[in-house]
């Protein structure tokens, strides 16, 4: 179950990684919105995460269930774990935002160009800090996971590259702002 949440996990992070760049050049105001592409892959996407956040809260109670048993709390000796675990829940509240905040009225596009004020510019902010914490603290077990876990450099540089386009999409997001505050 670990490992098809670690593959489950790359796969994410690919098709956020698509997300991003599009959907941020869709937010500026380069590329169109309603793009086909983009909507199937939002969709498998979410249903990815879905199934990435099941098997998330099993192998949590998983954990719970044998920390009760031992009759040891361990909380300080399992903060990065915890923190792994509140920042995915926290993903969870800001992703639904991000759903209802940019889904279409129905007429199968998708993607709306319309409202966006500064209560979904704090949302859309407050999800990229949550993706950027999730995806930092998990990347070195993810990478363990896959068998990388040598790879200090790959995994800095992994989190480097996530870090920027993780600032370019909150930056994204504030030209939309402004876009719509013109």
């Amino acid at each position: 179950m670990r490992k098809l949440n670690s593959v489950l996990g790359i796969v994410l992070i690919a098709l956020m990684l698509f997300h991003i760049i599009v959907g941020a050049f869709q937010l500026m105001g380069f590329l169109p919105g309603g793009n086909a592409v983009m909507k199937t892959a939002a969709w498998i996407m979410l249903a990815a995460a879905a199934l990435h956040t099941l098997i998330g809260i099993k192998l949590t109670f998983d954990t719970v269930y044998a920390l009760k048993r031992s009759g040891k709390n361990y909380f300080g000796e399992n903060k990065l774990f915890w923190i792994r675990r509140i920042s995915g829940f926290a993903l969870l509240v800001f992703m639904a935002a991000h759903v209802v905040i940019f889904v279409g009225h129905g007429d199968g596009s998708g993607f709306r160009l319309n409202f966006y004020d500064i209560p979904e510019l704090v949302c859309s902010l407050l999800f990229v800090c949550a993706l950027l914490v999730h995806i930092v603290f998990n990347i070195r077990p993810l990478m363990t996971a896959l068998g990388a876990s040598k790879a200090k450099e790959f995994i800095a540089d992994a989190a480097f590259i996530l870090t920027v386009l993780l600032l370019f999409a909150g930056a994204a997001f504030a030209v939309y702002f402004v876009r719509w505050q013109l």
